[in-house]
């Protein structure tokens, strides 16, 4: 549905146009909705309206007990959900003042980085086709089956891992799979390259996204933007490095934060593809670890019924497309009085009008899809 408003120019009447793409286009990562104004093809204003995968995931916590409310925070950015779940269990074990074992600590970095591989290597092969290249997506899609198998394998899940538990994750590491798991991130690691050659050595990739969408420091600090996309515009920062969780801290040496200054669509991608080889290399440094240590318990015995103690408590972690946040309130009960959720793409997109003003509409598609969102972690 358009509707068209007038306007007076220079010497002529001109009409302006008010154009909804979505809520169900191709060129969004789920239901989104952008209202446009646009002048012939180019944008003059841009409203993202969200809110249609809504579910309401922070009420639903409320009537849920801390053993349940797990297999609700997986499920918003479904892309990252071993992270999603990493961070209620961290927040609900800050709060009962709890210590995992060292094994489960270590176990949880390792799926935690092979979680983002998988988020990375999906928005490096759909980028692309929605650019008008399908190719890469078939590329990316094998190393995301390599990945993928031995991250079900592990957890019985493909999607929604389910594999936390508060106090450790739900069991040990199959029989041989530490083995099967270096295999596939070498196989990936090798195969990433021809990934990387297909797409960075294509002109017309590079003429579609280099100096597109840039997106100022000013902005990325204004509107809270965060991870890959607020590392493409000169943002120095990832948890992970700067305030250590899990075995981050003892990963110093192999963690490498990718920074650049352009902030334009092409630095975004590069920044997600070095990202990829860097959680490979983090991967690889974990099973390291782990086959030093020697075997033991990966989680902790809790009562049959859990209560966290009144208080409240914020965590937040590097998830694979920025900082999520976790604000739990409790009141001694077990179930959250209130547990909110910061998660990285709803400021990731709120910033959206900001980068896309005086665009055309070719380039609105191509920067909407650097912009690496889930819209169900927009909408929780």
């Amino acid at each position: 549905m358009t509707e068209v408003t007038a306007s007076v120019g220079t010497g002529f009447a001109t009409t302006d146009m008010v154009l909804n793409i979505g809520p169900q286009h191709p060129a969004t990562h789920g239901v989104l909705r952008l209202r446009l104004t646009l002048d012939g093809e180019r944008v003059k204003a841009c409203e993202p309206i969200v809110g249609y995968m809504h579910r309401g995931t922070e009420k639903l916590f409320e009537v849920r007990d801390y053993r349940q409310i797990i297999v609700l925070a997986n499920r918003h950015d479904w892309l990252s959900a071993f992270s999603s779940e990493l961070g209620v269990v961290l927040a609900v074990e800050d709060m009962l003042g709890m210590e995992v074992p060292e094994r489960a600590t270590w176990i949880r970095t390792l799926l935690a980085e092979l979680n983002r591989v998988l988020n990375h290597l999906m928005f490096l092969g759909s980028y692309p086709l929605e650019l008008g290249a399908i190719t890469p997506i078939f590329y990316a899609f094998r190393e995301r089956e390599t990945i993928q198998e031995v991250m079900e394998e592990v957890s019985g899940g493909r999607m929604h891992y389910m594999f936390n538990r508060v106090g450790g994750l739900k069991e040990d590491l199959p029989a041989g799979w530490a083995g099967r798991a270096s295999a596939a991130i070498a196989t990936v690691r090798t195969r990433l390259q021809e990934l990387e050659d297909l797409i960075f050595g294509n002109e017309i990739f590079r003429a579609r996204t280099v100096g597109v969408g840039v997106l100022s420091p000013g902005l990325v600090e204004a509107y809270g933007v965060s991870g890959p996309i607020a590392r493409a515009s000169g943002l120095d920062m990832d948890l992970r490095r700067d305030e250590p969780y899990l075995a981050y801290g003892e990963l110093q040496d192999v963690l490498r934060v990718p920074v650049r200054t352009e902030g334009d669509c092409h630095a975004r991608f590069a920044v997600l593809l070095e990202q990829t080889k860097i959680s490979l290399d983090l991967a690889d440094a974990c099973l390291a670890r782990l086959a030093e240590l020697a075997p033991g318990s990966v989680n902790v015995r809790l009562p049959k019924i859990l209560k966290a103690p009144e208080g409240s408590t914020y965590v937040w972690t590097e998830n694979p497309l920025g900082l999520n946040g976790y604000y739990l309130v409790s009141r001694g009960e077990k179930t959250p009085w209130r547990l909110k959720l910061r998660t990285a793409s709803f400021n990731n997109v709120a910033v959206l009008p900001e980068i896309v003003s005086g665009a055309v509409v070719a380039d609105l598609v191509a920067i909407l899809g650097s912009m690496f969102f889930v819209v169900g972690d927009i909408d929780k």
